[in-house]
């Protein structure tokens, strides 16, 4: 997988190349990655990529001879890639996003800076708008990073196991069970015994069951757009249950749960 990163600030990914799993991948030959300057290929004494916006308006536009001068460049060193413009426009990024773009050969990280960059980039020389969330970076740099990070979690290979990726948050469409280490009492909270039981049948179930507990109440949306399994619809059917035994106690028991007259009934 080739990935490069165009940007007037190519010195903000020289860090992210040297750390972690990014540089491990780099080592390992899993991933290629690099960035391009596009001030390289601007005109002009002063190499400017941007200029004032036609129409009028505040803030500036990135012009569009340097980046369409970057973007074949970057293509001539990683052809078949796919050019993705990093801009608050595009498609939301998730995991789903991120097991697409790990298919891909290559990718090329359009950075936009200032207010945006020339439409006639958008119309002809990229194939993919993708925005990291709904709100506004001061450019595509930390944007990109995210999506290089994420699509070489997808590679196998990268993260020492080969399943470890497919278990990560969202991978299946729910968050991740809760994980615990060493010391297995910490300020008087102890490690759930299923965790040192050393049945994996039992601890795969409790992991499941957590799973759903911790999504239905952070991200319950998620469950919404969720093909659930048949385990999970019997974990669901069997907390529907007890909800419903629960609040029928507490009407039982309670004084005020019905009115006056019903109760005499």
């Amino acid at each position: 997988m080739n990935f490069i990163a165009l940007t007037i600030f190519p010195e903000m990914f020289i860090p992210f190349w040297e750390h972690g799993i990014i540089k491990r991948a780099i080592e390992q030959n899993k991933i290629c990655a690099a960035a391009i300057n596009i001030r390289d290929y601007a005109q002009g004494r002063h190499r400017e990529t941007d200029d004032r916006p036609y129409g009028g308006g505040s803030g500036m536009v990135m012009k569009p001879e340097p980046l369409t001068a970057a973007i074949r460049a970057a293509a001539e060193q990683a052809p078949s890639s796919r050019t993705i413009l990093l801009t608050p426009q595009g498609r939301c990024f998730n995991q789903k996003v991120a097991r697409e773009l790990a298919s891909s050969e290559g990718l090329i990280l359009v950075c936009g800076r200032y207010e945006g960059v020339d439409e006639r980039i958008c119309h002809e020389f990229i194939d993919d708008e993708i925005s990291i969330g709904d709100y506004v970076l001061t450019g595509g740099e930390l944007a990109a990073m995210v999506i290089i990070d994420a699509v070489t979690r997808m590679i196998p290979g990268t993260l020492g196991g080969e399943d470890s990726a497919e278990k990560d948050s969202f991978s299946d469409g729910v968050l991740k069970h809760p994980q615990y280490t060493r010391p297995r009492v910490f300020e008087g909270m102890e490690v759930p015994e299923v965790l040192l039981s050393g049945n994996h049948k039992e601890i795969e179930k409790w992991r499941l069951k957590t799973s759903l507990i911790r999504t239905f109440l952070k991200r319950k949306d998620l469950l919404k757009a969720r093909h659930m399994s048949g385990p999970e619809i019997e974990i669901l059917q069997k907390w529907c249950r007890d909800i419903e035994k629960l609040i029928s106690d507490q009407s039982l028991h309670s004084s005020d749960a019905l009115p006056g007259d019903q109760q005499k009934r």
